[in-house]
């Protein structure tokens, strides 16, 4: 880590074998885990908590001051799990006093151009393609994949296990194990690729995707669905994680999708 050609505050706390690459910045009030890689031309400012065998590529700034008028110098973080890649010219703002952190999990791939804002809490085993952008105050689960150009509106959730398709806006929150798509985005069917990669099996896949038939394709509302979910499919974790996510829901969850020919 001597690299002559970056510089590297005097109080920040740099474990061993952490590479820092020519012209980049590490402040003051920064702690990096053992392993991780920083590419040349990062910014890594104050109140960064980056975790081991972390790779940060060439132009991405982390825990820059939140892109809020609100925000008042307080001491926010921005804190990275383990074994998470942040690709070029990413950004992520560190929280203000709602949440006083950004965080984002463990082994979660963040790629080129993405933008997470103050007060995001992001899942481990997260995927967000090139350009997505995540407005303040986002909840998102573990393992949610988001494809190309997603826009998240602020203090939207996404749940566990969820997909999200390129160029989507993401207005009312989206529940777990789903697909989401179409403009404005809708269920389009559950996140089956996914969760088969993920080691679910078939019995559970069919059990989700009765859930969400009574949710979205037998004309409830949701608070009916809920009801008749409840009282007439088995206890398990999966059906209790949806039942939740539906209640808790403060901004709404997205509709069904219903095509207009």
């Amino acid at each position: 880590m001597n690299q002559p050609l970056a510089y590297v505050h005097p109080g920040a706390k740099i474990a061993k074998n952490v590479v820092i690459e020519p012209f980049t910045t590490i402040h003051n009030n920064v702690t990096i885990g053992e392993g991780t890689w920083i590419g040349s031309n990062v910014t890594i400012m104050e109140g960064a908590r980056i975790g081991k065998n972390c790779n940060i590529f060439p132009g991405a700034v982390i825990s820059a001051m939140p892109q809020d008028l609100k925000y008042q110098g307080e001491d926010t973080t921005v804190q990275i799990g383990d074994n998470t890649t942040i690709r070029e010219c990413a950004t992520i703002n560190k929280g203000t006093s709602d949440r006083m952190k950004t965080v984002i999990g463990n082994n979660c791939l963040i790629m080129a151009y993405c933008h997470i804002a103050h007060d995001c809490l992001v899942g481990d085993g997260c995927i967000f393609s090139n350009n997505s952008t995540l407005a303040g105050h986002v909840t998102i689960g573990q393992n949610v994949v988001l494809a190309g150009m997603v826009a998240v509106h602020q203090f939207v959730s996404i749940g566990n296990h969820a997909f999200v398709t390129g160029g989507s806006l993401v207005r009312k929150d989206v529940p777990p194990y789903v697909k989401a798509a179409r403009e404005p985005l809708s269920y389009v069917g559950i996140n089956s690729i996914g969760l088969r990669r993920r080691g679910f099996e078939s019995d559970k896949i069919r059990e989700i995707q009765n859930i969400y038939r009574l949710l979205y394709q037998q004309n409830y509302n949701n608070s009916q669905a809920a009801s008749i979910i409840e009282a007439e499919m088995e206890a398990t974790p999966e059906r209790d994680e949806i039942l939740q996510f539906i209640r808790d829901s403060q901004r709404g969850i997205m509709k069904g999708y219903f095509s207009s020919n």
